[in-house]
């Protein structure tokens, strides 16, 4: 049997639904083949619940002592969003103790983290995304020049955050220079990007013994201005398990999830956000640590697919490197 650390926590504001994530992951693991612990990161501190005690785990060798046992890990689990995992910061650390873990390694998740790094990546590559312009913290707001880039409506969100902390959509030039504010509390950059006008969707997509996986797409139907926070974990969006989009888009759609996947070398549990105009799909984002809660996409594409999760991550943690 295997020991498998799921780490959890960060220091974003995405803290709590790390939590949730490490809990389903948990609760998923095959018990006869993994024994999971949830390692809770927080202030560059590693810790371990065992019989609702805080256990320290030594930094020098990411271990910690059980009832005069000296436990070690296999592989790690990363159910950590936001930094320091989905950034990249602490790939390096676990590369050094030479730990395997499921997620992308520090130099992708800090490419996929940069939305507009990423998505000028993913024009190089020849794919299609939405056309955006950088604004960085200390610089004057030239709201001419930014509307004249993306036009209106648009939408201004931190470069480097999930969960749409922060996300506004400005359809007013007035309201410009607020929403850049409300995104540099998250982030000292911020990504202004123009309004792509069609369905959005998401596709799931992991490693199966090496061989990339597609999963069952979800459309994204919300009466809110876009897929806020509250549509996403507060019940305000549906989302619809398989997508109602025709059969030849749905092929193309996890064709382009399985390419990109391949082209930008990501691993473990991935996800790809896409608005479709005109029946051609635009990227918005690479989701490289996504949600794994209840009411996350990826446990509904899972169960739209007739996989079960525990298959899945035993799939991840077969494919670790």
């Amino acid at each position: 049997m295997k020991n498998i650390a799921i780490l959890t926590g960060g220091d974003s504001a995405e803290y709590d639904i790390s939590i949730l994530s490490a809990h389903t992951v948990l609760q998923h693991l095959n018990p006869v083949l993994f024994k999971g612990y949830i390692i809770h990161l927080k202030n560059d501190k590693f810790t371990v619940l065992i019989n609702e005690i805080k256990i320290d785990v030594d930094k020098n060798n990411f271990t910690f002592e059980e009832e005069n046992k000296r436990i070690s890990f296999d592989a790690i689990f990363i159910a950590l969003h936001g930094s320091p995992a989905e950034n990249g910061l602490i790939q390096p650390y676990f590369d050094n103790l030479n730990i395997p873990y499921t997620s992308c390694n520090a130099k992708v998740s800090a490419l996929t983290f940069s939305k507009f790094e990423c998505n000028n990546k993913l024009k190089e590559l020849g794919f299609s995304c939405a056309t955006s312009f950088l604004y960085k913290k200390g610089n004057n707001i030239v709201e001419e020049e930014i509307i004249s880039r993306v036009k209106l409506p648009c939408f201004v969100k931190p470069n480097g955050a999930g969960s749409s902390f922060g996300v506004s959509k400005v359809t007013k030039k007035e309201d410009l220079t607020k929403a850049i504010n409300t995104a540099l509390k998250h982030d000292n950059k911020v990504l202004i990007e123009e309004f792509i006008d069609g369905i959005e969707i998401s596709c799931g997509v992991y490693t199966n013994r090496n061989n990339i996986q597609a999963l069952p797409i979800t459309e994204i139907v919300t009466e809110n201005e876009f897929f806020d926070y509250q549509a996403k974990y507060e019940g305000e969006s549906q989302e619809i398990t398989p997508a109602r989009i025709n059969k030849k888009l749905t092929i193309e759609v996890q064709k382009l999830t399985t390419d990109i996947y391949k082209a930008i070398e990501l691993s473990g549990i991935c996800r790809i956000d896409y608005i479709i105009m005109n029946e051609k799909p635009y990227i918005i984002e690479i989701n490289t640590i996504p949600g794994l809660t209840e009411d996350s996409i990826i446990p509904l594409q899972v169960k739209a697919a007739n996989l079960k999760l525990s298959v899945i991550f035993e799939s991840c943690l077969a494919d670790t490197k």
